[in-house]
């Protein structure tokens, strides 16, 4: 199973970070590679950006929040390279109108006074009990930095116009892991639940005490429910 690769994809505002504690574990069961989701400036040319990248022909993908997004765009695109797929505190709708206005108003403030967009979005990122968790919210600081506001904006207008995915879900056949935590504001769990039960043979898992960045929040109940799923993948 070392010969098989796992491609992740992260969220907005995020890199290789947001995965940092599954690809130490995962490495030791395939070949891990965290996509570059800055470049493109809409969700089908970060899918084609991240497909053009690959070393593998095939390989399992999993994709956080925006990384979702790519995800199922990349299973539109390249469906039969992807073996696996997971899909974590991501959604397979489009852009809520009250949504595309909350972004559009961030990325205004954003353009004056980044850190108070870096406030305003941390409280919607971590579960409560880990918002003083001093190493998760450097992580989180850090990332959105190194990312800034040019890069924010740029994928804020890439997930305002992102497709409504849901007439796509009952055409994926590979196996399905879809994840969220309990706590999730931005992609409640009823959202896991519509696509869980749109796509084939999915599996459903709900993390809890665990917000929107799952894979920081709950690191270790994350790697374990994507290590067995890794492991149930027909290589």
């Amino acid at each position: 199973m070392k010969d098989a690769h796992l491609l992740l994809l992260p969220g907005l505002l995020n890199d290789a970070r947001l995965w940092q504690w599954q690809v130490s574990a995962l490495s030791e069961i395939a070949h891990v590679s965290v996509a570059d989701l800055t470049q493109a400036d809409s969700i089908a040319s970060m899918a084609a950006y991240a497909l053009a990248q690959l070393p593998a022909e095939k390989f399992a993908l999993a994709g956080l929040s925006m990384g979702g997004y790519v995800a199922l765009e990349i299973m539109r695109q390249a469906p039969e390279r992807v073996v696996a797929l997971a899909l974590l505190d991501t959604s397979a709708r489009p852009d809520a109108s009250e949504a595309t206005e909350t972004r559009r108003r961030l990325m205004k403030l954003a353009e004056t006074n980044f850190p108070a967009v870096l406030d305003l979005r941390l409280s919607k990122l971590i579960h409560a009990a880990h918002r003083a968790d001093h190493a998760i919210v450097e992580v989180i600081t850090a990332m959105s930095n190194t990312v800034g506001k040019k890069v924010f904006a740029r994928q804020q207008e890439a997930i305002i116009g992102r497709i409504d995915s849901r007439p796509f879900l009952s055409q994926i056949k590979c196996p399905t892991l879809v994840l969220c935590g309990r706590e999730d504001e931005t992609t409640p769990v009823a959202l896991h639940e519509e696509m869980a039960a749109a796509i084939p043979h999915a599996r459903l898992v709900i993390v809890e005490e665990c917000g929107h960045l799952s894979t920081l929040d709950q690191p270790r109940q994350v790697t374990e429910a994507l290590r067995q799923w890794l492991q149930d993948v027909p290589w």
